[in-house]
């Protein structure tokens, strides 16, 4: 008789450690998804980014360069509902990004404008970064969101100063002058120094 007593004493504490357990499983769960479901709200309300040129040259770009006006649509479409689809969202973004260096148009390949598609790649990829990790750090994603509307505006703006300048008539010799200053076309100095020849 004690034994049936102890077993079932047992069986009581198991099913109600057990009961324990659960409850404590469904409270985590519900933190959880209280958890996932501010940081969605977070980056929903930070996902704005710049579409549409600022200017009359990016905007010509657009229908012109193809992987400029790829990326500007890419950026315009807004995903909706889950987590999970702003992350394929910023994949595909950083796809369009990293197709901005492979056919920049010829009054483009310059300095000042690649530099400022590799800034702008770059802050493409941490947010693509930070959005795929299992703890989302929205404040950083929405964060970088800003940084990279800065950057569009950015390379827009150095677009119009290109081509604002191109269009400025040279002077007469301006353009030997400043071939005469470009030292990769200078002639090598081919001549030896007496003084260091007679040590």
């Amino acid at each position: 008789m004690k034994y049936k007593i102890s077993l079932f004493l047992l069986f009581v504490f198991v099913l109600n450690s057990c009961q324990n357990e659960d409850e404590k499983r469904r409270a985590e769960n519900e933190k959880e998804a209280k958890k996932k479901e501010v940081i969605f709200d977070n980056i929903n309300k930070g996902w704005v980014f710049i579409d549409e040129p600022i200017n009359e040259i990016s905007e010509q770009k657009a229908s012109s360069w193809n992987e400029w006006r790829d990326f500007l649509k890419e950026i315009g479409d807004k995903p909706r509902k889950t987590i999970g689809a702003f992350q394929k969202k910023s994949t595909a973004i950083a796809k369009k990004a990293m197709a901005l260096n492979e056919n920049i148009p010829s009054e483009f390949n310059v300095p000042a404008i690649k530099s400022r598609i590799s800034i702008l790649i770059t802050k493409i990829k941490m947010m693509d970064l930070f959005i795929h990790l299992n703890q989302i750090p929205s404040e950083k994603v929405t964060f970088l969101i800003g940084e990279i509307n800065k950057e569009l505006v950015s390379l827009e703006r150095q677009m119009d100063n290109i081509i604002v300048k191109s269009k400025i008539p040279k002077e007469q010799g301006e353009e030997d002058f400043l071939k005469m200053l470009d030292t990769t076309r200078a002639i090598p100095n081919t001549k030896k120094d007496p003084l260091l020849e007679d040590k």
